[in-house]
């Protein structure tokens, strides 16, 4: 009788999905909370706007060395810091009392959370055979996007019971959970975990051989590399217009449509929400639509169609002139985003190799300046037009045409080292 696979490498997507949701929830709590922090610490719309940006900044500014040292030393390390580390710093958030020590806060935090889901990618790459690999990225930004969909009405309900300062401590707390379980059962080489079996050994095949450190990343490669190159900058389109969603999103709707904070709470639900529904949907097709026109086409078209939807939705949303329609236009936008979530991080991982972590790290960091840049642009246009939120929807809506132009020119499945 043939043995049968033991199934321990989906239990990697369980962790990555929880770590996913709980990251996505650490990063939003902020936006809701916006206001009543604008209130007690007397801030303006264009220091609001920096301390948005500073979680970007510094995410992005320390992917790279968190993708390299994933690499290196293995995400089970490098994971159980990361968390650790921002659940320390979203606790001390409720605690700061102006706005550089929040920017400071946020700064540290952002530090901290970098190189989460460049770490996971690399345990995907060498817990899952090449064939699942789309499908549990897709799988994982759709709970990362729901964590952070709920997550307002999550922290509204909070704000009833407790200030956000009390908020924030509590939310700092559930990270410490997960990291203790995480680092008690995940082993960097699949090989060497009680749970896995000799048949499973050999469906993960050669995924195995990529688990061993790789501190020697072939930078010159990486940074001459067209489709390096253009991944980045197609990232950086990406990342730009969506961060609105977890920035500006709620007081976009509280100022500019008078709506309470739960009204506003309930209706920023929909782009995250239908953004999830997006990496499902794109995750789930993906493998038999690759089977139809190859792997680089299959991601090509989707990643393509997924940047015009959103540039297009986004467009039409300004033209609504009621919240609902204004939403439901945004939130289709967001699942047009999402479309072009699991191709960009599969391409990494193929494109990466044994150094997926580094080169899915250094796409995070250009999509995450991107993310710096937009709360931040967007503070300066609100202040320079007078709160002019159609001016500033129409900037990412432009910058999210820039994507389909791009992606004809990448090569998604080819490794560096070819």
């Amino acid at each position: 009788m043939n043995e049968q696979p033991t199934h321990a490498r989906h239990r990697v997507i369980v962790f990555a999905v929880s770590l996913a949701v709980l990251s996505y929830f650490n990063r939003v709590c902020i936006s809701q909370a916006a206001p009543e922090i604008v209130r007690d610490l007397k801030l303006d719309d264009v220091q609001m706007g920096k301390i948005f940006g500073a979680f970007a900044l510094s995410y992005a500014l320390f992917e790279i060395p968190s993708g390299w040292l994933g690499d290196w030393i293995g995400p089970r390390r490098v994971l159980m810091r990361i968390v650790i580390w921002w659940s320390a710093f979203t606790a001390i958030t409720g605690a700061m009392w102006s706005f550089n020590s929040m920017w400071l806060a946020r700064f540290l935090f952002g530090a901290g959370e970098a190189g989460c889901f460049p770490n996971l990618t690399k345990a995907f790459t060498t817990w899952l055979p090449a064939v699942e690999r789309v499908r549990a990225q897709g799988v994982m930004w759709t709970f990362a996007r729901w964590g952070g969909a709920f997550t307002p009405l999550l922290t509204v309900w909070f704000l009833h019971f407790v200030s956000w300062r009390w908020a924030f401590g509590i939310f700092g707390a559930i990270g410490v959970v997960w990291a203790f379980f995480f680092y008690r059962w995940y082993r960097d080489d699949p090989r060497g975990h009680p749970s896995v079996n000799a048949a499973e050994l050999a469906l993960l095949g050669n995924s195995v051989n990529l688990a061993s450190g790789h501190a020697n990343v072939p930078w010159l490669k990486m940074l001459t590399s067209r489709s390096v190159l253009l991944l980045w900058l197609q990232y950086a389109c990406l990342s730009f217009p969506w961060y609105f969603n977890i920035t500006w999103l709620p007081t976009y709707l509280q100022q500019h449509w008078k709506l309470s904070a739960t009204e506003s709470a309930r209706l920023a639900i929909l782009p995250l929400f239908l953004g999830g529904l997006g990496s499902l949907f794109c995750g789930s097709i993906s493998a038999s639509f690759a089977r139809r026109v190859g792997t680089a086409s299959s991601r090509r078209i989707l990643a393509i169609s997924g940047f015009l939807g959103a540039g297009l939705f986004l467009a039409l949303a300004i033209q609504f002139h009621t919240p609902g329609w204004v939403m439901l236009s945004m939130g289709l936008a967001g699942f047009c985003n999402d479309l072009a979530m699991p191709p960009s991080w599969a391409a990494s991982m193929d494109i990466g190799g044994r150094y997926a972590g580094t080169v899915a790290g250094s796409m995070n960091m250009m999509g995450n300046l991107a993310g710096f840049a937009c709360p931040v642009i967007g503070g300066y246009i609100l202040r320079a037009t007078g709160r002019d939120w159609d001016l500033f929807l129409y900037v990412m809506a432009a910058v999210y045409l820039a994507g389909p132009v791009i992606w004809p020119f990448i090569d998604p499945e080819t490794c560096i080292e070819s």
